[in-house]
């Protein structure tokens, strides 16, 4: 996917009905772009945008708007979700719809002041698979980078009437890895990486919930992998409770990002290692974004 980030100072005498992007699309594709500003109107660099393909839940394009607020991104056709985060303010979500060959003028995107969002009922919360991804980057030969997601999961949220004190665990089929190529795809099953005969399962287990401000949390925990257990942090925002789904079901929403190193969990790729070709690179970013559906009062979490 082409993302590029226009940096350009917008003309203050300009039309508010800008004629469009202008930009050079690649055949069949079209774009989509947006101004982010805070509550007062001013424009905000550096806010965080992630836009989704609703039909494949792959992340299509992420990035940070400009000094001036501006984010674009160029897609093939089709609909998205675009997620807006801030730290300070609240999150902001909307679909969107691209079309190929379009270049609409880039819409607003005004940040409210963040609210202590209602925490999720005390309980036990079953992930729901078709409205949640596991996905994860990975660069490749040291330039490009491979997007994958794993298509097999199961997941629970246990909510304490502390919050602080609640739990997460979450049990991965290593298995189920995707980057959309056969041939790596059993490369990464295989013995020089996930080893998924020997370990079929990627868990984890969240030991402490901290409260950041606003709608954002810190989950700390244990993840085991490929033999291995290390300690490890998620930045999580929380995106609220709703009432939705086809069950009109009580759902809560979180995406949680955090970075892993390779090496911590022996993932060597032994034997291209030792022809001296680095064909991973030593970090792998890691996202779960999660819907979540209320079950019971007293649901335990997955068995082990």
């Amino acid at each position: 996917m082409a993302l590029g980030l226009l940096r350009r100072r917008r003309d203050k005498g300009a039309a508010a009905a800008d004629a469009g992007l202008r930009l050079a699309l690649p055949a069949g594709a079209g774009s989509v772009g947006w101004t982010v500003v805070d509550p007062v109107d001013q424009p905000m660099g550096a806010v965080e945008v992630t836009i989704t393909a609703l039909d494949t839940h792959q992340v299509a394009a992420r990035g940070i708007t400009d000094p001036y607020g501006f984010f674009v991104a160029v897609l093939p056709p089709g609909r998205y979700s675009m997620l807006a985060i801030a730290e300070g303010l609240s999150p902001h979500r909307e679909t969107v719809d691209v079309v190929g060959g379009h270049s609409p003028a880039p819409g607003l995107v005004r940040l409210q002041p963040a609210r202590q969002l209602p925490l999720p009922p005390p309980g036990g919360w079953a992930f729901d698979p078709p409205h949640t991804a596991i996905r994860f980057i990975a660069k490749h030969v040291g330039m490009a980078h491979v997007h994958g997601r794993f298509e097999r999961f199961d997941g629970a949220i246990r909510v304490a009437p502390d919050m602080s004190e609640s739990s997460v665990q979450v049990r991965i089929h290593a298995d189920s890895i995707n980057t959309g190529n056969n041939t790596r795809d059993n490369h990464l099953r295989s013995a020089d990486f996930l080893d998924v005969e020997r370990y079929p399962y990627i868990d984890y287990r969240s030991t402490r919930f901290a409260y950041r401000g606003g709608s954002k949390w810190v989950l700390q925990g244990t993840l085991t992998m490929h033999g291995v257990s290390r300690t490890v942090s998620l930045d999580t925002t929380y995106l609220g409770t709703v009432n939705g789904g086809y069950g009109e079901e009580l759902r809560c929403a979180a995406l949680a990002t955090t970075e892993l190193h390779r090496e911590d969990y022996t993932l060597n790729w032994r034997s291209m290692l030792a022809r001296g070709i680095a064909v991973v690179g030593p970090t792998v970013q890691l996202e779960l974004d999660v819907q979540a559906m209320y079950r019971s009062p007293d649901m335990p979490t997955p068995p082990e």
